[in-house]
Parts: structure tokens; sequence; C-alpha cells
């Protein structure tokens, strides 16, 4: 038997809410809003990255070495679609950030995972841009 229709509304719901708090503080140059929703066995996948980081360490490091030189003028979390079990959640949506006059468009998938304390916590991150980015 399924979820019923209000809980995957209200876990859609803290879902989308989560990634909006983490994104208003990344677009500020500041990733923890990012590492602390994160869980100790996180994976990440984005362009920017020779192959896959495993966990909540080497995710820090790489955070840690752009900590400061992500601004954002203001971002649009578009489309945001949340497929959830009692267990596990997977957000996908588009992102666009606008930084003066330029416009920088990204597809997202970020797969939550409820622990057992019951909050959720991301387990698998994956960016990859709209179109490439030109340099």
């Amino acid at each position: 038997m399924g979820l019923q229709v209000q809980n995957r509304e209200e876990i859609a719901a803290t879902i989308i809410a989560m990634e909006k708090a983490a994104l208003d503080q990344w677009g500020n140059g500041n990733p923890d809003g990012f590492l602390d929703i994160s869980a100790p066995d996180v994976v990440y996948f984005d362009p920017f990255v020779e192959k896959r980081l495993d966990g909540i360490d080497q995710l820090r490091a790489l955070y840690d070495s752009i900590r400061g030189q992500v601004h954002t003028d203001r971002y649009e979390l578009l489309n945001p679609h949340v497929q959830a079990t009692d267990a596990m959640a997977v957000l996908t949506f588009n992102y666009e950030g606008y930084v003066n006059e330029t416009v920088y468009k990204w597809n997202c998938t970020e797969v939550y995972r409820r622990e057992e304390t019951g909050e959720w916590r991301i387990v698998q991150t994956h960016w990859s841009p709209v179109r490439p980015q030109l340099k």
C-alpha cells in the first residue's frame, strides 16, 4: 500500500523547504545549508568534479574549497517534483541562478533518506548544466 496523498504532500513540502533553505545560503557563498542536511554517507556528482565524491568529508572538502566564492543575486527553483516513500524521497527540479545579467540553468536530482530520528538527509546529489556553460 502506498503513501496517503496527505503524507506525500507533507513530505514534498518538507523536502522542498529544506532545499530552498540550503539554496538561500548557497547563493550567499555559504555551503553549510547543504552540509547540514547531507547524510554522512552522501554521494555527489557535478560537472566540476572528475569522479563521484563519497561521504560528507569529501563533500565538505569540495565545498570548503569554494566557500565564499558562489554568489547569486537571486534564484528560481522551477518544476520541483518529489517522489516519495516512507523512507526515501527523490527531488528533481530545474534551477535558474541570476548573477547580474547572466542566467545559469541547471538540472538537479537530490535523493533524501528519512533517518531513524525522523529527519530527512540527502544521500545522493547530481547537478548538471542545462547546456554547457561558456567560460
